[in-house]
C-alpha cells in the first residue's frame, strides 16, 4: 500500500471556452464548471496543478495520419467552404464540426494526457487526472463522435515507452472504439470497454464477439449492456471482470476513461447509474495501486458531468465531500436544491440476470484463454526493445553493409561517391552506437562484432 498518493491535476481554462454550435450537445464549458467546483472543495490544495503543453503537431502524428493533422490545424469557419472533399475525407461536418480555434483545443486536451502520461512515466506522480481529455473515438485519419484528436491513443503510447503492458478501462456509455481500433492486433494493451449496445446505438461496435486479432486476441474485452443498468449490476460485473483482468494480465499501469455520459438523466445516454455509482468504479480501480492516468470523456448533462467529475477527483485522493456544494462561479447551474449528487435513473432496466450473467461467461472465458498463452509473461520493455532492434534493426545494418561493400569493390572511387560512402559509414556508427547504448555493447557483438562495412 502506497502510504499516500502523489496526484497531478491538468486544466487549461482555454479548453472549456471553444463552442461546437448551437444545438451541438457536446458542450466544453463543463470543463470551466468542473474546474470550479474542484476549487469550491479546495480539492486543488491536496494536488498538484499544471497547465499541459500544447501537443505539437508532430506529436499528434505519432498515432494520427500527417494529412490530417496538418488539415486540423489550418481549416477554419472561414474556408471550410473550399475543402468539401476534405470534409468528407476526414469526417468533419455534423458531429465534428469545423468551429474557432479547433486545433488549439485538440493540442491542449491531447497536451494534458500527454503530460500526465510522462508524469506517470517518471514517477513524479502515482496518479495523473485530466478530465479534459478522454476523447475515444478519434481515428487515425479521421473525427468521429465529437472527437478529433484521440489524447487516450496517444498517451498510452506514452506509457508503453516505460511499460510492457497497458490496460485500459472505459466506463463511458459509448464503445471506445477509437482506442480499441488501435491497439486491436497487440498485446501490449488490453482494451475493457463497458458500454450500451444494440438497437444502432453509436458507434455501432463493441460486441462481446470483438476481442482482438493476430496478436491481440483476446486482449480485447467488450462488456455490451442494455438501456437501464444500475449501480448494483454495474458495479457487481465490473468488479468481477476488472479483478479477473488485473489478475491474469497483470498490467504496469492502468488508463481510465471516466466518461459521465452513462449516468442517469444524461442527455444522450440510457443508462440509471448514479454518480456515487459511476464513482466506486474509480474507487475499485485506484486499490490496485497502480500507477493511474485518469480522464474524462462524455456526458452531456453539463452539471451532472461537474458533479461527477468533482466526486470522482474527490474519490481519487480519498476525500470525502459534503453533498451541500459550496458557493463558486457557476452556483446557479447547480439549483434548485445545490446537491453534488444524483439520484439513480428510472429507465426500465432491460439488462436481466441471466444476460448478465451470459456476458460475465462469455468475457471470463475469453480470459482464460490468453492466461496460458506465451506471450502473457512478457518481458520487460528494455528486453522487448532489444529483441525489436535484433530482430529488424540488425539485418538491416547487416544488408546495408554487404550493398556498400559490393559498391566500394565494383564502383570507380570517384570524389563523389566516396563522399557518400563516409556519410553512410558514419550513419552506421551513429545506429551501431546507440544500439549499444541502448541494450549493450555484448549483445550487438555477440550477433556480428564485424557490423560495420570498414574498420
Amino acid at each position: 500500500m502506497r502510504s499516500k498518493d502523489k496526484i497531478a491535476y491538468f486544466y487549461d481554462g482555454d479548453v472549456g471556452s471553444v463552442y461546437f454550435g448551437p444545438n451541438h450537445p457536446m458542450k466544453p464549458h463543463r470543463l470551466c464548471m468542473t474546474h470550479h467546483l474542484v476549487l469550491s472543495y479546495d480539492l486543488h490544495k491536496k494536488m498538484e496543478i499544471y497547465r499541459p503543453h500544447k501537443a505539437y503537431p508532430v506529436e499528434l502524428a505519432q498515432f494520427h495520419s500527417a494529412d490530417y493533422v496538418e488539415f486540423l490545424h489550418r481549416i477554419t469557419p472561414d474556408t471550410q467552404h473550399l475543402f468539401s472533399n476534405e470534409l468528407a475525407r476526414y469526417n468533419l461536418g455534423e458531429d465534428c464540426p469545423v468551429f474557432d480555434n479547433l486545433f488549439e483545443f485538440c493540442q491542449i486536451y491531447a497536451g494534458g494526457t500527454i503530460d500526465a502520461a510522462r508524469r506517470l512515466n517518471n514517477k513524479l506522480c502515482d496518479i495523473a487526472i485530466n478530465w479534459a481529455g478522454g476523447l475515444h473515438h478519434a481515428k487515425k485519419c479521421e473525427a468521429s463522435g465529437f472527437c478529433y484528436i484521440n489524447d487516450l491513443v496517444l498517451g498510452i503510447l506514452e506509457l508503453l515507452k516505460h511499460h510492457a503492458r497497458v490496460l485500459y478501462i472505459d466506463i463511458d456509455v459509448h464503445h471506445g472504439d477509437g482506442v480499441e481500433e488501435a491497439f486491436y492486433f497487440t498485446d501490449r494493451v488490453m482494451t475493457v470497454s463497458f458500454h450500451k449496445f444494440g438497437d444502432m446505438f453509436f458507434p455501432g461496435t463493441g460486441d462481446v464477439k470483438e476481442v482482438g486479432e493476430r496478436e491481440g486476441k483476446f486482449y480485447a474485452i467488450n462488456v455490451p449492456l442494455k438501456d437501464g443498468i444500475d449501480d448494483t449490476s454495474f458495479n457487481r460485473l465490473f468488479k468481477t471482470i476488472i479483478s479477473k483482468v488485473v489478475e491474469t494480465y497483470l498490467p504496469g499501469v492502468i488508463v481510465l476513461q471516466c466518461g459521465a455520459d452513462s449516468l442517469a438523466g444524461d442527455r444522450l445516454g440510457c443508462f440509471n447509474l448514479s454518480i456515487d455509482g459511476h464513482a466506486d468504479c474509480v474507487r475499485f480501480v485506484k486499490k490496485f495501486n497502480l500507477p493511474l492516468l485518469v480522464t474524462g470523456g462524455g456526458g452531456y448533462t453539463k452539471e451532472n458531468v461537474a458533479r461527477c467529475w468533482t466526486v470522482e477527483t474527490g474519490v481519487l485522493l480519498d476525500s470525502e465531500l459534503p453533498n451541500e456544494i459550496p458557493e463558486n462561479e457557476y452556483i446557479k447551474y447547480f439549483s434548485p436544491d445545490f446537491s453534488l449528487r444524483i439520484p439513480n435513473g428510472h429507465i426500465e432496466n432491460l439488462n436481466s440476470k441471466s444476460y448478465i450473467s451470459t456476458i460475465k461467461t462469455q468475457v471470463l472465458e475469453n480470459l482464460r484463454c490468453i492466461q496460458h498463452a506465451p506471450n502473457v509473461q512478457m518481458q520487460e520493455v528494455s528486453n522487448v526493445l532489444s529483441r525489436f532492434h535484433l530482430t529488424f534493426i540488425f539485418p538491416i545494418l547487416m544488408k546495408m553493409r554487404r550493398t556498400l561493400m559490393n559498391a566500394w569493390i565494383s564502383t570507380p572511387k570517384t570524389s563523389t561517391f566516396s563522399v557518400m560512402m563516409n556519410i553512410t559509414k558514419e550513419t552506421m556508427i551513429m545506429i551501431t552506437t546507440w544500439m549499444m547504448c541502448k541494450i549493450g555493447m555484448n549483445t550487438v557483438y555477440s550477433f556480428g562484432h564485424n557490423l560495420l562495412p570498414f574498420q
